[in-house]
């Protein structure tokens, strides 16, 4: 790193910004053309980057062509490549060139949008945002910012479910000790639904039993209901996954939610990953039931070329939500939020500063158009199809799930060590990277595809590789 000392401004000038800039645009493209090249997982050991980095931050700035080089020196070397065609680990975060520059560009506004009045832009892009995902994913029109409802964009499923479970215990919390309240979910729902449980105080949360397609049976839901009851506890929320995380199972979202209105629970569904292949209408029948829902969740930042984090939160009725967390202190108040006419999202979520990430969400939508969202999951999702129809004639391997969606989950025949090893060798080759998993006792192995620049010879490199190492 340089120790040069810089000219008196601190920072940059514009003429120095132009330049700069334009050598980091050139920089990130050269990384999105090389990518695929790269082998995914770096090869440092830990340590090793702070080891560069001196022990004290420089009394005097240094010349930003330093910082630059530095991120080819320092920072390169220690990345996990998420955006390489090759990664079909987690679930993807597939970003693109012009969500890139839409936050590039919301970073130079600097816009705090937590009032209407702090950011009109802001405010009013991402309330249209959020309207026209409902009609893209055909969501129910009441869950427009026109309606009763509306969407937010949270920074993760995460943020959005806790929130949830915060909203649907002050509700029950007006009528009931908050020891008695209860939650549930599948089995195979997300970790963060247990934690936001926890974060929002709840004393008590259950996982409900699946059936043979890792669905949550609605007889097991009924039954661990009517358990507490008689216990002398409050059934309050329930969550249906569409899309676990393990294997993109799909509950019954309206047996589910039929359930949940005629006990009175709040039924949150979370599609963080599954959401975004709404878009194609033929994938809409596994979401059928979201008119008896309270809230919802995708994530345009998994599947839709939107990069991280931008998370659409839509609930059925905004007053719950904005009454449990509207806190108005008088530097918050204005005449213009006082008037009624307008959306001050910061009584949507936890956070109070936002920014505004609305803007690389319209640049994505703008510039790709439904269409070509729309080619590109059927293209990943076909390709999954055309992956699992290879594992199921291979008489050394098997699905462990179906697969709905563009997540292929399967193992060895020869047992839980033959399933690891193959994870291990194919992690190893440094081409492919996936993720091992577990089914209770089970090893499997996922196979997420749905990176934005993947294509068919990606997945057939992939597939002589599981051959191979089998």
């Amino acid at each position: 790193m340089s120790d040069e000392s810089r000219h008196d401004t601190p920072g940059l000038s514009s003429q120095e910004f132009r330049r700069y800039g334009k050598q980091l645009i050139d920089w990130l493209a050269d990384y999105w053309d090389e990518v695929a090249e790269t082998s995914i997982q770096p090869q440092v050991k830990p340590g090793e980057i702070r080891a560069k980095l001196p022990p004290r931050a420089p009394e005097k700035g240094e010349d930003f062509s330093a910082l630059i080089a530095d991120l080819e020196g320092i920072v390169k070397p220690g990345l996990t490549h998420w955006q390489s065609p090759n990664w079909f680990a987690y679930f993807p975060a597939n970003g693109s060139l012009p969500s890139i520059l839409g936050e590039l560009v919301s970073a130079g506004l600097g816009q705090q949008g937590m009032l209407w009045s702090t950011s009109p832009a802001c405010t009013e892009i991402e309330s249209h945002m959020a309207d026209w995902l409902v009609d893209l994913l055909a969501l129910p029109q009441s869950w427009k910012t026109t309606g009763p409802g509306g969407g937010v964009i949270q920074g993760s499923a995460s943020d959005a479910t806790h929130t949830a479970l915060v909203v649907a215990r002050d509700r029950a919390a007006e009528e009931h000790s908050l020891d008695a309240l209860v939650a549930y979910s599948s089995e195979q729902a997300h970790s963060s639904i247990e934690k936001g449980a926890k974060v929002a105080g709840f004393r008590h949360y259950r996982t409900v039993g699946v059936d043979d397609r890792l669905a949550m049976r609605p007889q097991a839901l009924e039954e661990a209901m009517a358990a507490d009851r008689a216990a002398g506890r409050v059934p309050t929320f329930v969550c249906s996954a569409v899309g676990t995380t393990g294997t993109t199972a799909v509950d019954p979202v309206r047996r589910v939610g039929e359930i949940a209105r005629r006990e009175g629970l709040w039924h949150h569904v979370d599609a963080a990953y599954a959401g975004s292949a709404m878009i194609c209408p033929e994938f809409r029948a596994l979401q059928d039931g979201l008119e008896l829902a309270d809230s919802y969740v995708f994530n345009p930042h998994k599947w839709l070329m939107v990069n991280f984090d931008c998370s659409m939160f839509y609930v059925a009725d905004r007053r719950p939500l904005i009454q449990t967390l509207s806190v108005l202190p008088p530097y918050l108040r204005d005449q213009t939020s006082e008037s009624g006419q307008v959306i001050d999202y910061r009584d949507w979520h936890v956070p109070l500063g936002r920014r505004f990430r609305a803007l690389k969400l319209w640049w994505v939508l703008r510039s790709f158009g439904a269409e070509n969202l729309r080619r590109m999951i059927r293209l990943h999702i076909e390709l999954a199809q055309e992956l699992s129809r290879r594992i199921d004639a291979d008489p050394r391997l098997e699905r462990v799930a179906p697969t709905p969606f563009a997540l292929v989950s399967f193992r060895h025949l020869d047992g839980n060590g033959a399933t690891d090893r193959l994870a291990v060798a194919i992690n190893q080759s440094d081409e492919v990277y996936l993720t091992p998993s577990k089914l209770g006792d089970l090893s499997f192995i996922r196979v997420a595809i749905g990176q934005t620049q993947t294509e068919h010879r990606h997945v057939e490199r992939l597939w002589e590789l599981i051959d191979q190492l089998a």
